[in-house]
């Protein structure tokens, strides 16, 4: 950068160091007044509201995972639930296998949907089938493939419907640890994936949920005609359904261990890549306020890693950006490690750092890949 006139040159230099001051702020100020929420909840003191509930499971071929965790669902310590499983056009032994088990288990109900050759749909087909097939007021979903942490999960996630306001329940769906980088890459993905929307409902800020952890109400769904604003998309069951209904005062977050429930991750970077690529495609569909407060966050993230590169490269004012730098990675790990705390997700505390990176790198990848590939597939 020789050729440069000097003057320019220091201007460009303050110019670099001022904006990496400026995202490190902003970067500070959600890991501090936001995401430091999860970490510091306190659990309100309100008698725990136990209301009737059905338990909603969509499942598409899934005999495996059925005969390995719907006894739990149904199994839980609770007064007063169904379960109700949507068998959608299986065709291994799911249907005989939700059979058989309906004969033991009376809380469990079987919604059968059959094979149309000229009607093709998706999963927000079954999930209304449930959700009418459903006889309570409340709704607790998950998948197929989940577990919950225990047989207080119902009733640690319907506790929060102990007001009149609430309609939504946020809740927190983990993936099983495994041994391996990409288990510790998709489970830090979705940690913080997490920690963004669970702060941001503490705040009254809320904007998606996870279909494997969700509460809400029949009144909300059908007041907000279900998924009609957005059926013609294949994903946003879950996340666009919330961005759409929830409000400062409707919703809660539930953190409690025995309130989380496990599913089963995906085991190659392959599989995970076009997971991912699927449930990116419904975040342009958010309310413009929800757009607008993600891409700050997500600027800022970036302009965080790309400022402090170019802030070295200037060697400018080095000892300042180190420390600056330094400050923005300790405040990230003390948010971090409570907030993992919390969610059961200690052992990620130390790869942050590196996953954090090398994500901002991947998404841009799944943003672009969508733009090539389109797929139609019902599991999400």
């Amino acid at each position: 950068m020789s050729h440069i006139d000097p003057r320019v040159y220091e201007y460009i230099k303050y110019g670099i160091v001022g904006l990496f001051g400026l995202v490190v702020l902003i970067q500070l100020w959600h890991y501090w007044f936001v995401f430091r929420k999860v970490g510091a909840f306190q659990k309100s003191v309100k008698d725990a509201a136990t209301p009737p509930t059905s338990v909603i499971i969509c499942a598409r071929n899934e005999d495996d995972n059925i005969s390995k965790f719907l006894l739990q669902v149904l199994n839980q310590d609770y007064p007063e639930y169904e379960v109700v499983v949507v068998n959608d056009c299986s065709y291994d032994n799911t249907g005989d296998l939700l059979e058989e088990m309906a004969k033991k288990n009376p809380r469990l109900k079987v919604v059968t949907i059959k094979e149309d050759d000229y009607y093709r749909h998706g999963k927000k087909f079954a999930l209304m089938c449930g959700i009418k097939g459903a006889k309570y007021e409340h709704f607790l979903l998950t998948d197929a493939d989940c577990r919950p942490a225990g047989n207080m999960w119902l009733r640690n996630m319907m506790a929060n419907y102990n007001d009149n306001n609430t309609s939504i329940v946020l809740g927190y769906g983990a993936y099983e640890k495994a041994k391996g980088t990409v288990n510790k890459l998709i489970r830090f993905d979705t940690f913080y994936i997490a920690l963004q929307y669970l702060s941001f409902s503490l705040v009254g800020k809320t904007y998606m949920g996870v279909g494997r952890n969700l509460s809400y109400t029949k009144t909300l769904f059908f007041k907000h005609k279900g998924f009609a604003s957005h059926y013609f998309l294949e994903s946003g069951d879950d996340d666009l359904l919330i961005n759409e209904a929830a409000t400062p005062v409707n919703t809660k977050a539930e953190f409690s261990p025995e309130s989380v429930t496990y599913s089963i991750p995906k085991t190659t970077f392959k599989q995970w890549y076009n997971q991912k690529r699927r449930h990116i495609t419904t975040y342009k569909h958010y309310t413009p306020d929800s757009l607008r407060r993600l891409t700050i966050l997500s600027a800022s993230q970036y302009g965080f890693w790309i400022l402090f590169i170019l802030s070295l490269i200037t060697r400018f004012q080095w000892i300042a950006v180190l420390s600056v730098f330094g400050v923005r990675l300790i405040s990230q790990l003390i948010i971090f490690k409570k907030a993992m705390d919390r969610l059961g997700e200690k052992d990620l505390l130390l790869f942050s750092p590196v996953f954090e990176l090398f994500l901002l790198f991947i998404y841009p990848a799944l943003s672009f890949s969508n733009t090539l590939k389109k797929e139609n597939k019902w599991k999400s």
